[in-house]
C-alpha cells in the first residue's frame, strides 16, 4: 500500500541534498584516486574509468535506485526492511536476504565515516606534509558521535545548505578543469568503459574501484520518508550533473599527467593553490554530513530490525520531538569502536578503499532479490521480474567479484563486520521461533470463572487492583499456561480487573490502532495494539490513553473496590506484570540449538528488560523470572534401597 508522496519544495528539494546524498555525494573525495592507483596514468585507463562511473550511476544508481526501486515505499518509508515487509508473506526465505542485506548496510556504517573524513583531511598534506592525519580523524569521529545524544535537529539545519556548497564547489571545480582539456568528453562513450575492462591489464578488477561511485544508494532508498519521492528524484538530476562534471575535471586534469605516476589525490589536483584552505574545510563538512546520514541511518535500521524480531531489544532515546530524530547508545558507541577500530588499523585513505565497497554490493544483491518478488507482486508480469533480476544480478555479481580481489587487502574486515551482524540476526530470530513453537496456550474461557472467583475471595490478600499481564498470545481467546500459573500457583495473584495487553507490529510502519476485548465485563478485559514498525512502543502511556477513554464511555470502573478508598472516590492502583524467560538446566537440547539459545540468553544480559522495551513504569512492574524448558532432559532410572532397622 502506497501513500501519497510529498509535493516537490524548495524545502524538500534542500533537505533531500543534506539528508540523502552524504555517502554518494563525497565519492569523488576517493573513486579517481582509487582506479588509478599505482599504474601510469593513461588514457584508456582515464577515459575508461570516466566512462564506467557515468554508466554506473546511470544503469545503478538512477535506473535501478532513483526510477525502479523508490516506487516500492511501505506508506512513504523505504530502506531494506520496509521492502521485505512489502513482501515478507509471499515466501518465508526472503528474510534472508533481508537480513544479509541489513547487516551489509550496518557494517558499511562503520566503513563509510572513516573513508569519507581521512580522505578529506589528507588534502592538508599538500599544505602540511608532515602533519599526522590519524588524531584529527579520530577527534572529528569522538566529537560526531557525542553529538547523537543530543539529536541532530539544529545541525541538521544546516545539512542542506552546505551539501548545497559541496555540490556547487565540484561542479565549478570539475567545470574549469573540463575546459582546459574539453577532449574528457568522449569519455561517456560506453566503447571507452568496454576497452577499460576488456583489453587493458586486469581491466575487469578495476570494477571494484568504480563500485565506489554508487554506494550511497542504498542510503539513498533507506531516505525515501525523509523527503518524498518526487523531491529525491529532481534533486538526483542536479546531484548528478555536480558529480560527472567533477569526475570529467578530475579526468581531464589527469590526461594532462600523461605516463606519470599519480603522486596526489585528482579531487585536490583541480583545485587552485588559493583555494586548498576552503576547500579542505568544505570537504571535510560534506564528510561529516555523510557520516551523519549513515550514523542516523543505522539508528532506523536498527529500529527496524528490532520490532522484526530481527535484533535484540536495545534501548532507544527520541532526543527531539522531530519525526525521524531516533538515538540508541548501545549502537552508537558500537559504530564508535568500529570506526575508532578501522582508523586505527588502516590509517590511510587509500588502505581503506580496499574494505569499502565489498559488504554494500552483498547489500545491493539483497534489494535485487526482494525488488524482484516486489515487481512481480505488484506488476504480476514474470517477464518483468526476470528481465529486472537477470540484468542486475549481471552487474552487481560483476561488481561483487571485482570486489573479491580486496578480500585479503582488507576487504574481510568489512565482510567480518557484516558476518558478525548476521550472527546476531540469525540467532536472535531463530531463537524467536523457538520460544514461539514452544510456548503452550490454553483457552482463556476454561479459566474466566476462576479468575472472578479468586477476585471475589476476600481471605486472599489482594496484589492489586488493576493488573496487568502483557501476553504474546496473537488469539484473543488464548492465553500462554505461564500467566495462568503466575496468577493462580506461583503467587495467588487477586485483583478487581485482569487486565491482558497483546503488542502486534505490523509491515505498515506509522500504524497505531487498537481493539478492546471485554472477556468478562468489569473483569477481565484484553486489548490488542496494533503498532506500525516504526512507532515507538510507550505502552505505559497507550493503556493509560486506552483507560481514560473507557473510563469516559462508561465500558469500565476503575476506582478501588476497597470499601473506604471507594467511598472517597479513589483510583485503584495498576501493577504490570511482566514475564521473562531464562534457559532452564532441565534442558537436552541438540547441540545447534543449545548454542543457539546460548548465544541469545548471552545476547540478551546486554539488552533491556521487557519492561523497558514496553515503555513500562518501573515502580509499578514486577518482573518475573520463568523457566524456559524446550527439550527436558533425560533422567536416569531411580532404584530406592530399603532402610534396615
Amino acid at each position: 500500500m502506497s501513500s501519497k508522496a510529498p509535493a516537490v519544495t524548495s524545502a524538500g528539494l534542500l533537505i533531500s541534498l543534506g539528508i540523502i546524498y552524504g555517502d554518494i555525494g563525497t565519492s569523488p573525495l576517493y573513486v579517481m584516486k582509487a582506479i588509478v592507483g599505482d599504474a601510469p596514468i593513461s588514457q584508456i585507463l582515464v577515459y575508461g574509468g570516466i566512462s564506467c562511473v557515468f554508466w554506473t550511476l546511470t544503469l545503478q544508481t538512477t535506473l535501478k535506485y532513483v526510477l525502479l526501486t523508490l516506487q516500492a515505499d511501505n506508506n512513504g518509508e523505504g530502506g531494506i526492511f520496509s521492502l521485505y515487509t512489502l513482501i515478507r508473506r509471499r515466501a518465508a526465505w526472503l528474510i534472508v536476504p533481508a537480513m544479509l542485506g541489513g547487516a551489509a548496510l550496518l557494517a558499511d556504517g562503520i566503513i563509510t565515516p572513516p573513508i569519507s573524513i581521512s580522505s578529506a583531511i589528507e588534502g592538508l598534506r599538500i599544505l602540511y606534509p608532515d602533519i599526522p592525519t590519524v588524531p584529527i580523524v579520530l577527534a572529528i569521529l569522538t566529537v560526531l558521535f557525542l553529538m547523537q545524544s543530543f539529536g541532530t535537529q539544529v545541525v541538521g539545519k544546516l545539512f542542506g545548505p552546505v551539501m548545497l556548497l559541496w555540490f556547487s564547489m565540484l561542479s565549478s571545480l570539475g567545470l574549469f578543469s573540463l575546459l582546459q582539456y574539453p577532449e574528457i568528453l568522449k569519455a561517456l562513450n560506453p566503447f571507452y568503459a568496454y576497452q577499460l575492462l576488456a583489453n587493458y591489464p586486469g581491466g575487469f578488477w578495476l570494477l571494484g574501484a568504480v563500485f565506489l561511485c554508487t554506494t550511497g544508494a542504498e542510503a539513498l532508498y533507506s531516505d525515501l520518508g525523509h523527503c518524498g519521492r518526487p523531491n529525491i528524484r529532481l534533486s538526483w538530476t542536479f546531484v548528478k550533473s555536480c558529480l560527472l562534471l567533477n569526475y570529467l575535471g578530475q579526468g581531464a586534469w589527469l590526461m594532462t599527467l600523461e605516463r606519470q605516476y599519480l603522486s596526489q589525490n585528482p579531487f585536490y589536483g583541480i583545485m587552485p593553490s588559493w583555494f586548498l584552505l576552503p576547500g579542505i574545510a568544505i570537504a571535510t563538512l560534506a564528510a561529516i554530513i555523510a557520516s551523519q546520514a549513515l550514523i542516523s541511518g543505522s539508528f532506523t535500521l536498527i529500529s527496524e530490525a528490532i520490532r522484526l524480531n530481527l535484533w535484540p531489544r536495545v534501548k532507544l532515546v527520541y532526543p527531539t520531538n522531530l519525526k525521524g530524530q531516533l538515538y540508541i547508545p548501545s549502537i552508537n558507541w558500537l559504530l564508535w569502536l568500529g570506526c575508532v577500530g578501522v582508523v586505527l588499523y588502516f590509517r590511510e585513505s587509500e588502505n581503506m578503499e580496499a574494505a569499502y565497497g565489498l559488504a554494500i554490493t552483498m547489500a545491493m544483491l539483497s534489494t535485487t532479490i526482494l525488488m524482484a518478488y516486489y515487481l512481480y507482486a505488484k506488476y504480476k508480469s514474470k517477464s518483468v521480474s526476470v528481465l529486472f533480476l537477470a540484468v542486475y544480478l549481471v552487474i552487481e555479481c560483476s561488481f561483487l567479484i571485482a570486489n573479491l580481489s580486496k578480500f585479503p587487502h582488507g576487504g574481510w574486515v568489512s565482510l567480518l563486520i557484516a558476518l558478525l551482524l548476521l550472527g546476531v540476526m540469525y540467532t536472535w530470530i531463530r531463537a524467536f521461533h523457538i520460544k514461539r513453537s514452544l510456548t503452550e496456550y490454553v483457552r482463556l474461557k476454561y479459566y474466566v470463572p476462576a479468575l472472578q472467583e479468586l477476585s471475589a475471595d476476600a481471605s486472599v490478600p489482594k496484589y492489586a487492583t488493576h493488573l496487568v499481564f502483557m501476553t504474546s498470545a496473537p488469539d484473543p481467546k488464548k492465553l500462554e499456561s505461564k500467566v495462568i500459573y503466575s496468577i493462580f500457583q506461583k503467587r495467588p495473584k487477586r485483583a478487581d480487573i485482569y487486565w491482558f495487553i497483546h503488542v502486534d507490529t505490523t509491515d505498515a510502519p506509522y500504524t497505531a490502532e487498537y481493539k478492546v476485548r471485554h472477556i468478562a465485563p468489569g473483569d477481565v478485559i484484553r486489548i490488542d495494539f496494533k503498532l506500525g514498525f516504526r512507532v515507538e512502543q510507550r505502552i505505559n502511556l497507550f493503556f493509560r490513553k486506552v483507560v481514560e477513554e473507557l473510563v469516559e464511555k462508561g465500558e469500565v470502573d476503575i476506582t478501588s473496590r476497597y470499601p473506604s478508598l471507594s467511598r472517597q472516590h479513589l483510583i485503584g492502583d495498576f501493577r504490570f506484570v511482566v514475564l521473562e524467560k531464562y534457559l532452564s538446566v532441565e534442558n537436552d537440547l541438540p547441540f545447534v540449538k543449545r548454542v543457539i539459545m546460548q548465544w541469545y540468553f548471552s545476547i540478551k544480559e546486554f539488552t533491556s528488560t521487557e519492561a523497558k522495551w514496553f515503555g513500562l513504569d518501573t515502580s509499578s512492574v514486577k518482573v518475573e523470572k520463568v523457566p524456559l524448558i524446550i527439550r527436558p532432559a533425560k533422567l536416569p532410572d531411580l532404584t530406592r534401597i530399603p532402610t534396615t532397622a
